[in-house]
């Protein structure tokens, strides 16, 4: 079988069903990418991703090739994992690379073949690349979700909580299917619209329950109430749970600000005003001004102030830089005068591409935080939250502020009365 496209969910297929036995060829058109894998290297930071792949390929059953090497083939299945990145003037998804594929398997192909679209695309998208490109031919296929989350996505893929595959032809749907034989987790045939929209609602739900809390930080600000006791009192009840209750500086990443943005949009083009989900996008995008709005409060003028930024990544445990709330807060703080530091594990290669050059980078928060006037957490990376927080008194420079735009340090900082925290939606000091 083919994976083409060999980003965060493509590789992750890829290397998960060479694992489980199956003979697998991943495919992608970026030559640097190809080289790294050719040789054993993979270019994304992915936990438990690299010790994965190597056994596949060491056992023959998964190979890496650039797209141009592979010309006429057979194979059974090819599954499309390649890029929907946001269009930069409505927020819809570019479907240019989905299309790109699909016309690239009519072309290469040979036989009766399942196609099984990985990538994110809007309700509808199935259908019309069906009547488009595949009506009356050779292929079927099947919408097949993922649901993979960054820095655990090895983990989810063994341990999924659904698996959704929408089809028209049962078959090829059971084809699908039968890939996931062991896995324990309940199996949703779908139509292919269903299946989709699944993906999309599910993002957007998420997204809507991390601003929904985040609103409630704001409100506990104002009555001096502590978000961390109120989030444990409404995840106690089984009905809400307690995931994507934590109040912070919003979310980031490849999937949830370009599917909200991507349903938003879907729904006004189908004659809907879809209200909650606008207010979703706009309270994220608010949360991320508030670690400099207490910047100000608390030191006035920023204009010359030095400021670290603890973490790059848009979430632990991944170096994904995209839509990290951490690059716009750099960006803001910049704009007041500020003199920026900041550090990140993984992320800083990433982040040099983006930044302006002033921007004073290290992968290590000593070096970052030297100097600093105040320090706010971007990003809960286990080594800032276990940082010796106690150590800081020599290290930073009065009023040694931490923002902590995570709410995940303030067990550390209060073991140190040198230091000044400050929390999100934390009305008791």
């Amino acid at each position: 079988m083919l994976v083409i496209g060999l980003g965060y969910v493509g590789l992750v297929q890829a290397a998960a069903l060479a694992e489980r036995g199956h003979e697998v060829t991943g495919i992608d058109i970026d030559l640097d990418k190809y080289n790294s894998l050719r040789n054993g290297r993979v270019s994304i930071y992915e936990p438990d991703l690299p010790e994965l792949i190597k056994p596949g390929l060491k056992k023959g059953h998964l190979t890496f090739l650039h797209l141009s090497e592979i010309k006429e083939i057979s194979v059974p299945l090819i599954f499309i994992a390649v890029g929907t990145p946001s269009l930069p003037f409505n927020g819809n998804a570019d479907l240019s690379q989905i299309q790109s594929a699909i016309q690239w398997i009519k072309d290469n192909i040979r036989n009766n073949a399942v196609i099984v679209m990985k990538s994110t695309v809007l309700p509808g998208t199935g259908q019309s690349l069906i009547n488009k490109y595949l009506k009356d031919s050779r292929f079927s296929y099947v919408s097949n979700p993922e649901f993979l989350r960054e820095g655990q996505a090895v983990y989810d893929w063994y341990h999924p909580d659904r698996i959704v595959i929408g089809c028209q032809d049962q078959e090829a749907g059971k084809v699908v299917s039968s890939l996931y034989n062991g896995i324990k987790a309940p199996v949703l045939i779908t139509d292919i619209n269903s299946a989709e929209l699944i993906k999309y609602a599910s993002n957007a739900f998420l997204a809507t329950k991390i601003s929904f809390i985040n609103e409630i930080a704001n409100v506990c600000e104002l009555i001096d109430a502590d978000i961390e006791l109120v989030s444990e009192g409404i995840g106690l009840d089984s009905r809400i749970g307690k995931s994507f209750l934590k109040a912070g500086i919003g979310y980031g990443g490849s999937c949830f600000p370009k599917d909200v943005r991507a349903l938003d949009y879907f729904s006004s083009m189908n004659g809907y005003s879809f209200e909650l989900l606008k207010s979703v996008i706009s309270v994220n995008n608010r949360q991320r001004s508030l670690p400099v709005k207490k910047l100000k409060e608390a030191l006035g003028d920023l204009n010359g102030k030095k400021v670290a930024v603890l973490g790059l990544a848009f979430k632990p445990n991944t170096d994904d830089i995209r839509e990290a709330p951490a690059i716009d807060i750099i960006n803001m703080l910049l704009n007041e005068g500020c003199e920026v530091r900041a550090c990140d594990p993984v992320a800083v290669g990433n982040t040099k591409k983006v930044l302006p050059s002033e921007v004073k980078l290290f992968e290590s928060l000593p070096g970052a935080i030297g100097g600093a006037q105040a320090a706010i957490l971007t990003t809960e990376w286990e080594e800032f939250v276990n940082f010796d927080w106690t150590s800081l008194n020599d290290i930073m420079s009065p009023p040694r502020l931490i923002i902590d735009g995570r709410n995940a340090l303030r067990h550390c900082i209060v073991q140190n009365p040198d230091l000044k925290y400050v929390g999100i939606g934390r009305g008791i000091k």
